[in-house]
């Protein structure tokens, strides 16, 4: 499947499953194996490669790619199946999170995707589950085979030679790396809402209404106006903390002082059918003080002056004062990005700096609750040229070795309509 179909079938993942449920008048237009294609679906899927894509409707034969697309994917999943390739429900969990964090920056808010939806952002996790399920078995089938596939120096040449007339003009790229730090929770400052917590633990066993509390006290927008009610659910919707002590509860039984990473619950156990719960709780968030904001700052200012004016590494430096744990190993290095690429916080401090200089310490959101500080050091900028294959090779690299991967991947996909069902009723 080319990548702009599968980067699209991602982002209409979310939402497709919702509109194929409202259909009334529905019919099957293609079959692959034991999976069908409704077209409700394929008449989403070419709405939003229309809206998103700005692709002219008109195009000759537009359902039809955009079909043979969707059972390519019906037809590695098949494989994938008969391969045994397995998904764990942590990885299952861990994309749903991804596109309900994707979705809600979208809309504003988790609270507007509920109303928009007309359901819990736990119900629309239940409903995800099986097509997320299924699309991390295609991609894993598509690793296993062509993960390694790598172009030799000599292809990358030849790709060059071949394209190098329609691949313009190259924007302007940076290079850049960071130190981040996550201020500090001292052991008081938790303890302290963790008392929050035990104290209104400590009342419901005295006797407070549970549901009051919990509107009254409880941070969980979601559920504190339900009076905590979470639902009913199966193993894998909560963090595995909060699960380890609701699913050891009886029914009516009010768990200890739980936290988690979201903060401090009160959890009470309602019902329990099969491996179900139906649960509620209390949320006590854990609040980040100005002081451990003000030494994560002093730190990073410190390490600033450390380079700019002893000269010290900063690749050094990131590798043993960083908190990025996905960069901090590598020096900190976040990559070269051409600059559409890059989110608006990060284009507002590398924009207007020069080659080699490093911004003051930044604050950086990667979601709700979930903030630091960092510099950033710029540490090579390019300037727009034509396509070069010294300055841009691994680029062009990319590009060839993506286009051996198309190449070898139409190959594969023929192949496999020869040992699978398919048909198509479009």
């Amino acid at each position: 499947m080319p990548d702009f179909m599968k980067k699209l079938f991602l982002a209409c993942l979310f939402v497709s499953q919702f509109i194929f449920a409202q259909e009334s008048l529905d019919k099957i237009v293609a079959v692959v194996d034991n999976e069908i294609v409704m077209k409700s679906e394929l008449d989403f899927q070419t709405g939003m490669l229309v809206a998103q894509k700005k692709v002219n409707h008109s195009i000759p034969n537009l359902k039809a790619q955009i079909l043979n697309s969707m059972m390519e994917d019906k037809l590695v999943y098949a494989q994938a199946l008969i391969d045994s390739i397995s998904v764990t429900e942590e990885e299952v969990n861990r994309q749903i999170d991804y596109q309900i964090s994707m979705i809600t920056q979208q809309y504003g808010s988790k609270e507007k995707v509920e109303q928009l939806y007309g359901m819990t952002i736990d119900k629309i996790k239940r409903e995800l589950r099986d097509n997320v399920k299924k699309q991390i078995l295609v991609q894993k089938m598509q690793e296993k085979k062509f993960g390694v596939v790598d172009a030799s120096r000599r292809e990358v040449e030849e790709f060059f030679a071949k394209y190098k007339d329609s691949l313009g003009v190259i924007p302007e790229r940076m290079k850049i790396s960071h130190i981040y730090k996550n201020p500090k929770l001292s052991s008081s400052v938790k303890e302290k809402y963790r008392g929050i917590a035990q104290s209104i633990l400590d009342s419901i066993k005295q006797g407070a209404d549970f549901a009051a509390m919990a509107k009254r006290y409880s941070e969980d927008p979601g559920s504190a106006v339900q009076g905590g009610d979470l639902g009913t659910v199966k193993r894998g919707v909560f963090y595995p903390e909060f699960e380890a002590a609701a699913f050891a509860l009886q029914p009516n039984q009010l768990s200890t002082v739980i936290e988690s990473p979201v903060g401090f619950h009160i959890i009470q156990l309602m019902d329990r059918k099969g491996d179900a719960i139906k649960t509620r709780h209390i949320l006590i968030k854990i609040k980040n003080e100005n002081e451990s904001e003000l030494a994560a700052i002093e730190v990073l200012n410190n390490i600033r002056d450390s380079v700019v004016r002893f000269k010290q590494s900063f690749a050094d430096l990131a590798k043993r004062n960083s908190d990025d744990a996905e960069t901090a190993p590598f020096g900190g290095v976040l990559g070269s990005f051409y600059l559409e690429q890059m989110d608006k916080a990060l284009l507002d401090v590398v924009g207007k700096m020069k080659e080699g200089e490093i911004s003051y310490p930044k604050r950086v959101d990667y979601g709700q609750n979930n903030y630091g500080y960092h510099i950033v050091w710029l540490e090579k900028k390019t300037i727009q040229h034509k396509a070069d294959i010294e300055i841009d090779y691994a680029d062009l690299k990319r590009l060839a070795d993506d286009n051996k991967k198309q190449k070898q991947y139409s190959k594969w996909i023929e192949e496999l309509k020869t040992k699978i069902y398919w048909e198509v009723r479009l």
